[in-house]
């Protein structure tokens, strides 16, 4: 592919709710620039942007994909995000690269949730932005409703740069509000021109006034001049646009048809001539020995790229899509890491389109490219001239990264290290995976946003990594405890002839506080355990602790007291007192009555207003102490704490209650008894479970 300079380059994502038609219009871009000869569909699994496996499968975008393209000398790097909730870590780190994003909205459905949660993100982060109405020519099809619709659940200063010709099926074409003109389109995609009439002209015309008045209001000459009553010239319309795009002041709408190619040589066209280019952004800011500095989009600087997404291929390695900030990036070079403080040899620089790759002579300040296999480079590092270093912002981990855990083990024996070999490499290319060993439970836990996230992570396990995963049940790190002291006796005595084992010991329990941990005492008077087996009778009882006595919970806030015992000159060893110390506490324990104690989390749930009553009716349901709410916009934040046992699928629960317009925080908060009615039932699944294990 050919070099762009700076100001040529146009970095554009599609973002939007699932279903949308951001891949259907990506395909259309793709194939009416000529980038590719025939038009792929979701549902044949033949579109450039949904390449993996896992997407084919499903017919759901999981991962960003670049697909760049050629529009009137300029480039076009198209960035394809998912819009399922689950994935929104692959969008965040795209709107940190996109110089434009265009929200893409079905005039079937409308706004939808994950339209509103992502349109404030990349409001919160300052990316210019434009709504694309798809799907104009459905049934059902409204761009009157969707655009009402758009203003009243996402703000103000949408303004409609064009109209349609038509709805559902006798949609054909687009009046261009902004050049007064109209198009009626062929089965190709090409608009054949035709005047502007009737009330359709009169509204246009209208439009179009309110149009060059938000435009004037972007720049301060331009509002002058157009106030004092100058017509304003299209260079200058163009400008005033660009620079409202950046400030946020004006989000232009537009509209078309996906499949059926209608608008989107208008759309090509307004990417080129309207929107802004790397250039015309703010400079990026950064660090610079722990000062913050900025520096411009521009080659004329040194060199700086942010990594914003990683792909690991097993055969190709690792995969590093970056963004040149400043300077330029060329092959066969040697760049610094400024992240992690080390040098990395580039050997060939590309660009994807999907997943085909096509080598870059250079790339100039505000291109998007790619680079295989560099052995120290992860997502959101920076590389920088060794000579002036800087270190941008890393990617924002998504407020949903450990909304739902899987248990999970490998289905063949002694796949253990393949496994967690598999889950590093996968955790490189997606910020929003977490793997956890619990110690207590003794799982492999992995964290993610969601059951689609899981189950994706999990199929790309066995297609990567060759390593097949069972689920299984998830178990909750219950603890043991006693309320009231007891005794016990520890007897291990076996003398057959010849060297036997011999050792017995007697002990006593008492509770210690929450959280106070567990302490031995040693009591022995006059010898009746010699001082070399005590330490054994310790290591018994701790032993016998970490594995529970009566459902396999680690057992603590326990003081263990050894009072009195029995030894054989010539039997007893370091083993037979392991044991007898392990065989005491399990008595002693029993003596006084084992309780068991739960995880309690602190819970935080944002949700709409409209939602309030069924949240809190849930949390109640579940065993929750509502601590209080807090009233933030128009979305209510509750503060709870409730038992991990309880809200181990909170992700799924409160996706079901809200439509998936809810969020949630957990943390850790501290362990409390469990009620008496719940334990026996815990202890009998608890036997169960190592009845199935043996």
């Amino acid at each position: 592919m050919n070099t762009y300079p700076t100001e040529k380059i146009r970095n554009v994502l599609l973002f939007g709710h699932q279903g949308t038609g951001k891949t259907a219009l990506a395909e259309a871009l793709l194939f009416l620039s000529g980038a590719t000869t025939r038009m792929g569909k979701v549902e044949d699994g033949n579109t450039v942007c949904d390449f993996e496996p896992e997407e084919v499968k499903k017919q759901l975008s999981v991962s960003l994909a670049l697909a760049p393209v050629e529009w009137k000398d300029h480039k076009i790097n198209i960035l394809d995000s998912p819009g399922y909730a689950d994935f929104i870590a692959e969008t965040q780190a795209a709107l940190r690269v996109a110089d434009l994003a265009i929200l893409v909205v079905s005039a079937v459905d409308g706004i939808e949730v994950q339209h509103e949660i992502l349109w404030e993100y990349a409001k919160r982060i300052g990316v210019p932005r434009l709504v694309f109405i798809n799907k104009l020519d459905r049934e059902r099809a409204s761009f009157s409703r969707t655009l009402e619709e758009t203003g009243s659940k996402l703000g103000g200063g949408f303004a409609p740069f064009q109209l349609p010709l038509g709805e559902e099926h006798d949609f054909g074409g687009l009046a261009d509000v902004l050049h007064e003109k109209a198009y009626r389109y062929d089965s190709d995609g090409k608009g054949r021109e035709e005047e502007l009439s009737g009330e359709l002209a009169s509204q246009a015309k209208n439009l179009h006034t309110q149009i060059i008045e938000s435009v004037a209001e972007s720049d301060d000459s331009l509002l002058e001049k157009y106030l004092e009553g100058e017509e304003l010239t299209e260079k200058e319309v163009i400008t005033g646009l660009a620079k409202g795009l950046v400030a946020g002041t004006v989000f232009p709408v537009v509209a078309g048809s996906a499949t059926k190619l209608i608008g989107i040589d208008l759309l090509l066209d307004f990417i080129v001539d309207e929107a802004p280019s790397p250039a015309d952004r703010e400079p990026t800011l950064g660090k610079q020995e722990e000062q913050e500095v900025e520096r411009a989009v521009s080659v004329d600087e040194p060199l700086s790229a942010f990594v914003f997404k990683t792909v690991t291929d097993p055969y190709v390695g690792r995969i590093s899509l970056f963004k040149v900030i400043s300077g330029k990036l060329r092959p066969d070079s040697t760049i610094h890491n400024v992240t992690q403080n080390t040098d990395e040899r580039i050997g060939q620089v590309f660009t994807l389109r999907g997943k085909t790759q096509e080598s870059l002579s250079e790339v100039p300040a505000g291109d998007i490219a790619a680079v295989a296999k560099l052995g120290h480079t992860h997502s959101s590092d920076t590389f920088a001239d060794k000579s002036s270093p800087i270190a941008f912002q890393p990617l924002e981990a998504p407020d949903n990264d450990r909304s739902l855990a899987k248990a999970i083990e490998p289905k063949t024996k002694g796949d253990e290290d393949k496994l967690m070999i598999g889950l590093s490499k996968l955790q490189e290319e997606d910020s929003s995976l977490h793997v956890e060993r619990n110690p207590e439970t003794k799982q492999t836990l992995l964290w993610g946003t969601g059951e689609a996230h899981l189950d994706v992570t999990i199929e790309r396990l066995s297609r990567k990594f060759g390593v097949g995963v069972n689920e299984v049940p998830l178990r909750i790190p219950y603890r043991e405890t006693i309320k009231k002291p007891g005794k016990g006796l520890g007897r291990h005595v076996k003398q057959s002839g010849g060297h036997g084992q011999y050792g017995i010991c007697n002990l006593e329990v008492e509770p210690l506080p929450h959280g106070a941990g567990f302490e031995f005492e040693d009591k022995i008077f006059g010898g009746a355990i010699p001082n070399q087996w005590i330490p054994s009778v310790a290591k018994g009882v701790e032993k016998a602790m970490s594995e529970g006595v009566v459902a396999g919970y680690p057992m603590v806030d326990v003081k263990v007291r050894l009072v009195d015992g029995k030894f054989h000159a010539v039997d007893s060893s370091d083993m037979a007192f392991q044991l007898a110390g392990s065989l005491g506490l399990k008595e002693a324990a029993q003596d006084a009555g084992v309780t068991l104690l739960e995880p309690i989390v602190d819970l935080e749930v944002m949700i709409p207003d409209s939602y309030l009553g069924d949240v809190m009716g849930d949390l109640n349901s579940k065993r929750g102490k509502i601590l209080g709410t807090e009233a933030i916009g128009s979305r209510q934040l509750v503060k709870a704490k409730v038992p991990l046992a309880e809200v181990a699928r909170y992700a799924i629960d409160l996706r079901s209650m809200t439509g998936g317009q809810g969020t949630f925080r957990m943390t850790q908060s501290h362990y409390e008894e469990v009620p008496a009615h719940l334990t026996d039932k815990i202890v009998a699944e608890s036997k169960a479970e190592k009845e199935t294990k043996s």
